[in-house]
């Protein structure tokens, strides 16, 4: 029977990448993360020593804490953040747990780094149209909520990279990791670099995004209403943040299509009430 106030691996890892996802606040010691330093999907690192520094700032929102066992650490720190309003649980068996489960987790190592306020900095081209919205979307929903995302010219890529401790994505630059490769595109480096590839809908969605991304809409019927529907928001915003707010709606809706809903058609007849149906003649 599980213990009061805690979330399987299983549960959880069924409400990551969803935009109502729980915070999930890894609070593994140093040497423990040492050990294994991989970080379930979306989470942020935050110390047990000063909770009663961070935990007031996460009021009203709900977060599963993660130390290695799922012991005293992850049980003090939620207990803590409940105290300050915080709906929060603990993840049974903590990392450990999700690990021997097979679930996906994301490297510490390929990760830029953080700001002084734990966010990672991301920089790319602007007027973004599918790959640029779509790889902050998989970010902030898999690998850091709080990514900072900077849009500027061409030219100036490198060099805000260089002056903001940013990481480059989607650009033409020598020694650009986050980029095309062959003929896949960004997001496909991403869901593979982030150790995301065992996930079949994120795997899904690559093919879509690959499909738009690249001018192949044979690649998949999806890829030609993806670049309709990315062009048409380009149009509608000048700025590229709000561009992106709207988009990762779009990305949200395409994820849960294919992570639950790939078999369920759209009919007329079949949303008309029973009574109301027209009848079929033997």
């Amino acid at each position: 029977m599980p213990a009061i106030n805690t979330i399987s691996p299983g549960k959880l890892a069924r409400l990551i990448g969803m935009p109502s996802a729980p915070l999930v606040i890894d609070v593994q010691t140093p040497e423990d993360f040492a050990a294994d330093p991989r970080l379930v999907p979306g989470a942020v690192r935050r110390s047990h020593e000063n909770v009663a520094d961070w935990a007031p700032g996460l009021k009203g929102r709900r977060a599963v804490v993660v130390c290695q066992k799922g012991q005293k650490l992850s049980e003090g720190v939620a207990a803590w953040l409940r105290h300050e309003g915080v709906e929060a649980e603990s993840l049974e068996g903590g990392a450990l747990a999700w690990a021997a489960a097979g679930l996906p987790m994301v490297p510490e190592a390929v990760l830029p780094p953080r700001d002084p306020q734990g966010r990672t900095v991301w920089v790319t081209r602007a007027r973004p149209k599918v790959d640029r919205i779509a790889c902050p979307w998989l970010i902030r929903r898999f690998v850091d909520p709080d990514a900072v995302f900077l849009f500027v010219s061409p030219p100036e890529v490198a060099g805000v990279a260089d002056r903001f401790a940013a990481a480059p994505f989607d650009v033409e630059h020598d020694g650009v990791f986050w980029s095309h490769d062959g003929e896949r595109c960004t997001f496909d480096v991403m869901v593979d670099g982030f150790g995301l590839s065992g996930l079949p809908a994120l795997a899904h969605l690559a093919v879509i995004v690959r499909g738009a991304d690249t001018a192949r809409p044979d690649l998949i019927p999806e890829a030609a209403g993806l670049v309709a529907v990315s062009l048409g928001l380009s149009r509608m915003f000048i700025d590229d943040l709000e561009q992106l707010d709207a988009g990762m709606l779009v990305y949200d809706a395409l994820y849960r299509w294919c992570r639950d809903a790939t078999r369920e058609t759209h009919d007329w007849v079949s949303h008309q009430p029973k009574s109301s149906r027209p009848k079929v003649e033997a």
